[in-house]
């Protein structure tokens, strides 16, 4: 790939990451109609038909379209979100807006969450169109609004009301491409499934009366409070997906740490005893339910004693579990009767099966710069746009291919985190396996 090509990732995900398309979950924040302006402006050149799509006000997708030769041959779709969650600046060493190139590295809200890979999509897309590529199935370029928060007004809206502009047979998507394993014989990362999204609203409810008396009182913060508390203590037990044996083989870890990984009885203790708490997190939600009470709500003053407090909090299920309100009941236990539960978002756990073309056009496009490596199948703890898609049939990995320089711990924390950045290295790796996968695929 040109030193242009590359260039042109890096300035596209500069801008994106300036474009400060923040989505904290209300209906008039994102505000994603920036960065669709500007991708439909980098892909005017090519001559094709654009579509944008806006449900809401600024809440903008963007659809680029080559069409295919042949009705009957696969389609393939790039998705790539546009909006970014919100930073606190004061726990930046750079501005979290600036996409500033230092050493090498783009910093940015984004960066690796997931700009880089809807940047790298972007470029991979129009120098094919320049270059006059006439694919067997259609090409789509999806640049969606709305990831961070659930997709009501991206993937999901798209899917419920245009669906027929964005089907699709193959999906790529974020994440992956992280190297793990031996230098000389790498697992790289491929995100086939990922964890069920279950968020709740839980609300207590007290009695009002005066601050200046709150012996005897039945205060809603206090329950809350008790409520947060007991949700953070909560230890369900260990479930193992079918995908986590392949990801502890591709660890290569001493055989004592393998096999206390692989046993659901002992897997709680090797991770409380782990010297990374960062790798201990990760490891701990791919095998675990999790509860995250994250966004509280009181109104009232300091002189009002609270009647009422409502608790968001983030819950991910994994296949074939308790359901969620089991396992609230369980967490909560005597107090699960004072909190009433609102359901936010209730999507189940998905899955691709790997024994696919698309697979193997991932295995050729990524062998190509590391000859010795093998694709590490891997269940994703976050959720994507992906599960959209799986849920029409489509077959939908999150595919990116990362410098094997980057420590995987230490890229995790980059996602929602601060100092998020990425590479220059791997902005070239990820946009050329695009190309390469797109030719191999649909050539």
């Amino acid at each position: 790939m040109s030193d242009l090509t590359t260039n042109q990732t890096v300035d596209l995900l500069q801008t994106m990451i300036r474009n400060a398309c923040v989505n904290d979950g209300t209906p008039e924040s994102g505000q994603e109609v920036r960065n669709a302006d500007v991708l439909q402006t980098f892909l005017e050149g090519t001559g094709l038909d654009l579509q944008r799509y806006e449900p809401t006000p600024g809440r903008t997708s963007l659809v680029a379209r080559i069409e295919g030769s042949d009705p009957t041959a696969p389609s393939l779709c790039l998705m790539g979100h546009t909006d970014v969650v919100p930073v606190n600046p004061d726990g930046w060493d750079r501005d979290p807006f600036g996409g500033e190139l230092v050493d090498n590295e783009i910093w940015g809200r984004g960066a690796v969450d997931m700009l880089n890979l809807t940047a790298g999509q972007a470029v991979a897309f129009r120098t094919l169109a320049n270059q006059g590529f006439k694919p067997r199935g259609d090409l789509i370029f999806f640049a969606v609004a709305d990831e961070e928060s659930g997709s009501a007004h991206g993937a999901r809206w798209m899917a419920d009301h245009h669906y027929a502009d964005i089907k699709a047979d193959y999906v790529l998507t974020e994440n992956g491409g992280l190297h793990s394993g031996p230098d000389t014989a790498p697992a790289i990362s491929v995100n086939v499934a990922e964890k069920g999204v279950a968020w709740r609203r839980l609300t207590v409810r007290g009695t009002p009366g005066h601050g200046s008396m709150p012996y005897r009182t039945d205060n809603a913060l206090v329950k809350a409070a008790a409520v947060i508390q007991r949700l953070a203590e909560y230890q369900p037990a260990a479930r193992f997906h079918e995908l986590w044996r392949a990801r502890v083989e591709a660890m290569g870890l001493p055989d004592q740490a393998k096999q206390q990984l692989l046993d659901e009885d002992q897997v709680d203790e090797f991770l409380a005893n782990l010297p990374s708490a960062a790798t201990a997190s990760h490891l701990h939600a791919c095998t675990h339910a999790t509860f995250s009470p994250n966004v509280g709500h009181a109104a009232g003053k300091t002189n009002v004693i609270p009647d009422q407090v409502s608790i968001e909090v983030d819950i991910r299920t994994l296949p074939g579990d308790l359901s969620v309100a089991d396992h609230l009941s369980e967490a909560l236990g005597d107090l699960a009767d004072h909190v009433e539960t609102e359901v936010l978002i209730n999507d189940a756990s998905s899955a691709s099966r790997i024994d696919t073309p698309l697979w193997d056009s991932l295995e050729r496009a990524i062998t190509k710069p590391f000859p010795s490596a093998r694709l590490n199948p891997q269940f994703s703890v976050g959720f994507t746009d992906a599960r959209v898609y799986r849920e029409h049939g489509a077959v939908v990995y999150g595919a990116g291919l990362l410098s094997p320089t980057i420590d995987a711990g230490e890229f995790g924390r980059r996602f929602h985190g601060h100092n998020e950045r990425i590479d220059l290295e791997s902005l070239r790796l990820t946009t050329q396996m695009y190309l390469d996968v797109c030719q191999d695929l649909l050539g």
